[in-house]
C-alpha cells in the first residue's frame, strides 16, 4: 500500500467522507465547490455537454439538527456546488460513466456476468487474484482517506494517500464509525448497517470497487465472483489456491495469494478518530483468519436459511433497526432469524463471525477479499429478493434513522447516490449473476 500524508489540518474546513483528491484543495473548501475540470478544461466538461455545476437546493426533507458528526447531510455539509452529470456520464467531475456504460461518450451499454469463484477456470482465478493485487498496491489517482487523532478536534484531520483496495477498505471502516452526537458518541448508529441502508450501501461499494478494478486494468469485462456458501461444511475456498489456508493462530500460509497484505485502519478502533494510523504501514495489522473455531458461529447458513429469507415480502419494518420483525434486511444483515420473528445471529452477520479473524472484526473486516466474495452473494440474494417482489424505490420505507432516509445520499461515497435508487434490478447497473447449482434442484434464479 502506498501511503503518503498529502494534506494536514487545515481549519474551520474540514471535512470526513469519500473525497475526490482535487476536491481536497483549500480553495474547494472555502468555496463550498466540487466541480473539478474535465480534460477539455471546463467544470464538470460542461463545453462536452457532459455536465455542469449547479448549487444544491435547499432540502425538502425534515430539517436535520446540527450534530456534530459532519458526515450527516453529504455532500451539502461541506459542498454547496457539485456536478451534475448528463444522460449516461457520471462521477466528481462526469469524467465517468454511470454503471454498465462504457466508451468516450457512455453509449456502450454492457452487461457482466457474475460468478462462483469457483465457476472461473484456472485462468481466470489468476487473473482476479493479480488484479485484486494490482488493486492493493497501486496508489488512488482519484481518491484520498481520511485521518484523524482526534474526532473532538479539528487539528488533527488530514488527508492520505491509499491503494485502491484500500480505499474501499476505508469506506466501510470510516461508515461504521458511531454517529456523534453533542460529543456523545451512539455506537449502535452508524451509516452502512442496523438500518434499511444495508443491502444497497454494500451494493454501491462493489460496484465502486469493480469499477475503479476495470479502469485500473483496462478490462471492461471483468466481474467481481462470489462464493455460494450455502450448506457449506468448512470454508472450503479457503485453500492456498484461493483465499488462503491459515495455521492454528489464524496466520495465513506464506504462500497464500494475500500472506502479507495489511488491513488498513487495523490495531485500533477507538470511536473518538478516523484510521489514525492510515500513512503507517508497517503498524498495520497482517490480514488474519480462523473459520469454523468460534464456538457461537460454528457452522455457515444453510440452503433452508435462504429459501426462507426470501419469504420474507417487506423491505425493512419499524423500528428500521436490528430489533426489526419480518424484515427481509434484519434477515438478511443477520439481526434476526429467516422465521422472521426470532432475534438471533444469522445469514451476514453469521458468515462473518464464522470466518473469524478479520473478517470478524467487522469495521474492518472489508481487507479480507473473501468480504467481497460473501458481500457478492449478499447482493444476489438482494437482487432475487427484487425479482421475487418486484423491488424499487419505492420499496424503501420511509424513516427516520439518520443517514438511513430514502432520499439521503448514501455515505461517504461521491458522487450522490441515494438510499432508495439501490433498490433496482442489477441489469439497471450492468451486472447479473450466474446460477451456481446446488441440490435440491434449484430455480432459475440460483434459488429455489
Amino acid at each position: 500500500m502506498f501511503s503518503i500524508v498529502i494534506f494536514l489540518a487545515f481549519g474551520l474546513c474540514f471535512v470526513d467522507s469519500q473525497f475526490p483528491r482535487v476536491c481536497t484543495s483549500e480553495a474547494s473548501f472555502r468555496t463550498k465547490t466540487c466541480c473539478p475540470l474535465w480534460k477539455d478544461k471546463s467544470p464538470c466538461g460542461s463545453l462536452s455537454g457532459r455536465g455542469k455545476c449547479i448549487a444544491w437546493a435547499a432540502s425538502t426533507a425534515k430539517k436535520i439538527p446540527q450534530y456534530n458528526d459532519d458526515r450527516l447531510d453529504w455532500p451539502r455539509h461541506y459542498y454547496e456546488n457539485t456536478c451534475e452529470c448528463f444522460g449516461n456520464y457520471s462521477g466528481f467531475n462526469c469524467g465517468d460513466c454511470k454503471f454498465g456504460y462504457h466508451g468516450e461518450k457512455c453509449d456502450r451499454k454492457k452487461i457482466i456476468v457474475r460468478r462462483e469463484i469457483r465457476e472461473l477456470s484456472a485462468l481466470e482465478q489468476r487473473r482476479f487474484f493479480s488484479y485484486l493485487a494490482l488493486a492493493k498496491t497501486t496508489k488512488s489517482q482519484d481518491f484520498v482517506v481520511l485521518s484523524t487523532g482526534d474526532r473532538h478536534h479539528r487539528e488533527t484531520y488530514r488527508f492520505v494517500d491509499a491503494s485502491l483496495y484500500d480505499i474501499f477498505a476505508w469506506l466501510h471502516y470510516y461508515s461504521m464509525k458511531p454517529i456523534m452526537i453533542n460529543s456523545t458518541f451512539i455506537p449502535e448508529k452508524n451509516f452502512a448497517h442496523q438500518g434499511p441502508v444495508f443491502p444497497g450501501w454494500h451494493r454501491l461499494g462493489l460496484l465502486f470497487l469493480e469499477r475503479e478494478m476495470q479502469r485500473l486494468t483496462g478490462d471492461e469485462d471483468f466481474a467481481l465472483p462470489y462464493f455460494d456458501w450455502r450448506s457449506e461444511k468448512n470454508c472450503t475456498i479457503c485453500t492456498d489456491d484461493l483465499m488462503g489456508t491459515n495455521d492454528a493462530q489464524g496466520v495465513l500460509n506464506p504462500y497464500s495469494h494475500f500472506s502479507f497484505w495489511k488491513a488498513i485502519c487495523s490495531g485500533f478502533n477507538f470511536q473518538d478518530e478516523y484510521c489514525p494510523l492510515a500513512d503507517a504501514e508497517y503498524k498495520m495489522e497482517r490480514l488474519h483468519r480462523r473459520p469454523g473455531t468460534t464456538p457461537y458461529a460454528p457452522n455457515l447458513p444453510t440452503l433452508e436459511d435462504v429459501e426462507n429469507l426470501l419469504k420474507l415480502r417487506d423491505f425493512d419494518t419499524p423500528p428500521f433497526n436490528e430489533t426489526s420483525l419480518r424484515s427481509f434486511r434484519n434477515g438478511i444483515e443477520g439481526f434476526l432469524a429467516p422465521d422472521g420473528i426470532t432475534l438471533k445471529r444469522s445469514i451476514h452477520n453469521l458468515v462473518h463471525i464464522y470466518m473469524g479473524g478479520t473478517m470478524s472484526q467487522i469495521p474492518i473486516s472489508a481487507n479480507d477479499p473473501i468480504f467481497i466474495l460473501h458481500h457478492g452473494f449478499i447482493d444476489k440474494i438482494f437482487e432475487t429478493w427484487i425479482s421475487k417482489y418486484r423491488g424499487s424505490p419505492d420499496s424503501y420505507p420511509e424513516n427516520n434513522e439518520m443517514g438511513h432516509r430514502p432520499n439521503e445520499c448514501s455515505t461517504p461515497y461521491f458522487p450522490c447516490y441515494r438510499n432508495k435508487d439501490l433498490i433496482r434490478k442489477s441489469l439497471e447497473f450492468g451486472y447479473e449473476y450466474s446460477a451456481f447449482p446446488r441440490k435440491p434442484p434449484l430455480g432459475r434464479n440460483g434459488f429455489q
